[in-house]
């Protein structure tokens, strides 16, 4: 293993040393950083273009001018990262540093719930082939999939953000909505649960009763208007959780793996009470981020204790839970907060925002914070979303269509095993295979593809950077770009490389 690290890593080494070489010398074809003092009429324009080819160093023939910034690069070796100077004199590392971290904060959002999602639907797509539910995730697969971004952008200001914030101002939802969704909703569990017609006839009912229950309570209590999930609300997600996980890690029949689980979800729901009165006030990031991980770790500890034979899955299945359980919690303490953000002045009652990253001048505490970044998130997270989750299931789908009709397949089907464990423990690490190379692919693409995203919602990020080095014929800003998008690209291979051992044994990498 050691042996194939060092050796891609030598190899990614040539990549981008190559890489950036080239893309240096098109770079400097393209643009020329003196043409705004050209044509510009300041008496001193001499001196002006005399300090700047000073100032980039101009004077120096392009390939050797090339060896000049690799050498600033390599400063990051030793943590003194050096990609020159922008035409205005700002260091190119401190530009690099302001919007890589919001371009890193979109796309990983936006990247783990299209794998999440697109995984999810793309497997059950598989087992319910050539279903309505097939066939309705297939048109909407493709239709997302020739969508250009930037039309998906201009549809979801129209209709989520200004159709939304105009609703929000009478949040009622009428008669005819109600039964349209309640139809809609059980003829989507009617199309996921296989089995009998009598069993997804009573998926149907049960999902359909459901749906109207909820969207009646919600018009009942004004819950749009004042959003809460409290104490009720917890325990019912905390023992769904517990039974969900369970049934979907270990199935339900491992009884060790079931009370840990539900161990797990009781003591969450013991807690909230105590973080929702004493830490509630208090938070900061590093107390979130750091009770997150203790939350892990202790469902993780808890279905280690519990979980009998089966101690690695149980552990597993209980830090699942421990996670959704700890995401509910933390999601009502938003909630609590969502009258005040939607009221203060700087958002004037139309919280979802359409361009920026964040809201000028908002103020307030840890939870306002976090609901404006939620709300400045959630239009280009849903564009990026519906892009790569039409790859993302389509990929899947086939992968596990591939795998479900293989030997191996048959022969665990025929001894008996139960169809949660064929699909989970037999096919899925194997469909995954071809799955991981996608995502890493698709990562490095999504960084790339971020110059359109950011530049229709007004985001600061690497896209803007770019775009605003190739307006103003600046080079360096430019070469930032390709260095850290080439970059993540190679990593992320490697990340797939290593992947593969783990989901397959099978597969050596030495």
């Amino acid at each position: 293993m050691a042996s194939f690290i060092t050796r891609r890593l030598i190899a990614a080494f040539f990549v981008l040393l190559a890489a950036t070489f080239v893309m240096y010398m098109l770079t400097w074809a393209a643009v020329d950083p003196l043409k705004d003092l050209r044509e510009g009429n300041a008496p001193n324009k001499a001196q002006l273009m005399e300090a700047r080819s000073n100032l980039l160093d101009l004077d120096v023939p392009v390939f050797f001018r090339y060896f000049l910034w690799l050498a600033g690069v390599g400063k990051c070796f030793i943590g003194q990262c050096d990609f020159g100077t922008s035409i205005q004199g700002l260091p190119i590392t401190t530009l690099l540093s302001q919007a890589i971290g919001s371009t890193i904060q979109l796309v990983t959002v936006a990247q783990i719930l299209a794998i999440i999602l697109g995984i999810i639907v793309g497997i059950t797509t598989a087992l319910r082939q050539y279903s309505g539910y097939d066939y309705v995730v297939t048109f909407f697969s493709f239709l997302f999939f020739s969508l250009p971004i930037f039309w998906v952008a201009v549809l979801l200001k129209q209709f989520v953000a200004i159709g939304f914030n105009d609703w929000l101002s009478d949040p009622s939802i009428g008669i005819p909505v109600i039964v349209g969704l309640t139809v809609l909703s059980g003829f989507f569990w009617f199309s996921v649960v296989g089995g009998s017609l009598k069993r997804r006839w009573t998926s149907f009912a049960v999902g359909a009763v459901a749906t109207a229950a909820l969207l009646v309570y919600f018009n009942a209590v004004d819950w749009f208007s004042t959003p809460s999930i409290g104490p009720v609300g917890v325990i019912l997600t905390a023992a769904a959780a517990a039974f969900g996980v369970t049934a979907i890690s270990v199935g339900l029949k491992n009884r060790k793996a079931l009370i840990a689980a539900l161990v797990t979800a009781a003591l969450g729901v013991v807690l909230y009470f105590p973080v929702y009165y004493f830490l509630y006030a208090y938070m900061t990031l590093p107390l979130f981020i750091g009770l997150a991980v203790l939350t892990v770790l202790v469902g993780a500890v808890i279905g280690f204790v519990l979980g009998g034979k089966d101690r690695g899955a149980s552990a597993r299945t209980s830090a699942i839970v421990a996670f959704v359980v700890g995401g509910v919690i933390a999601l009502d303490c938003y909630l609590l907060w969502w009258s005040s953000y939607v009221g203060s002045s700087r958002v004037g009652g139309r919280p979802i925002a359409t361009v920026g990253s964040q809201t000028p001048n908002l103020g307030g505490n840890f939870w306002i914070q976090g609901i404006d970044t939620f709300t400045h998130l959630l239009l280009p997270t849903i564009a990026i979303i519906l892009i790569s989750f039409a790859s993302l299931t389509r990929y899947t789908r086939a992968s596990m269509l591939e795998v479900m009709n293989q030997d191996y397949i048959r022969t665990a089907r025929s001894k008996g095993l139960t169809q949660r464990t064929v699909v989970v423990r037999h096919a899925l690490r194997n469909a995954m295979i071809p799955i991981t190379t996608i995502i890493a692919l698709d990562i490095g693409a999504l960084i790339g593809g971020a110059v359109i995203t950011e530049y229709v919602f007004g985001w600061s990020g690497m896209g803007q950077l770019f775009q605003k080095g190739l307006n103003s014929q600046d080079p360096g800003p430019v070469m930032a770009f390709f260095v850290v998008t080439g970059l993540l690209a190679v990593v992320f291979n490697l990340v797939a490389d290593l992947l593969y051992a783990a989901l397959d044994p099978r597969i050596r990498v030495s």
